[in-house]
């Protein structure tokens, strides 16, 4: 029978993630198949082309995951969230997804999914301490 040790680490590595990840990917690729990872960016650029918000998202497993949404305060209220949502939309959809799913929190934007369509699967309450973290998806 193996044996192993239990070890903290104090500042964890890019490495010492990768030696967990490496593993469990392949162990994932026998059980699901190739994740098809692809990450996916819709920026916004102000006038001297500088980002200065946008969208990243991940696509894995038929599914896009939405990692970063932000609007700076001055452009809100000009539509362009969900004009960000509908493109990554289109762009899953034509990948075949199956849908897009997200975490937001509780002082941030969970109304704003909801008037796009998303619908709320899973809450964690206190997280953090008095306010929740809120998760979403939109089925296609």
């Amino acid at each position: 029978m193996a044996s192993a040790s239990i070890a903290v680490l104090d500042n964890p590595s890019d490495a010492d993630r990768r030696a967990i990840l490496t593993p469990l990917d392949a162990f994932n690729k026998t059980k699901a198949g190739d994740e098809n990872y692809e990450p996916i960016a819709i920026v916004l650029r102000d006038e001297a082309e500088k980002i200065v918000g946008g969208l990243w998202a991940q696509l894995y497993f038929d599914w896009v995951f939405i990692e970063l949404l932000f609007i700076p305060e001055n452009l809100r209220g000009d539509n362009l969230g969900a004009k960000l949502l509908s493109q990554l939309e289109e762009i899953a959809k034509a990948k075949n997804c199956v849908g897009v799913w997200l975490d937001t929190f509780s002082f941030q934007a969970p109304g704003f999914y909801e008037r796009q369509g998303y619908e709320r699967f899973a809450t964690m309450d206190d997280y953090p301490k008095g306010m929740a973290r809120f998760f979403f998806r939109k089925v296609f």
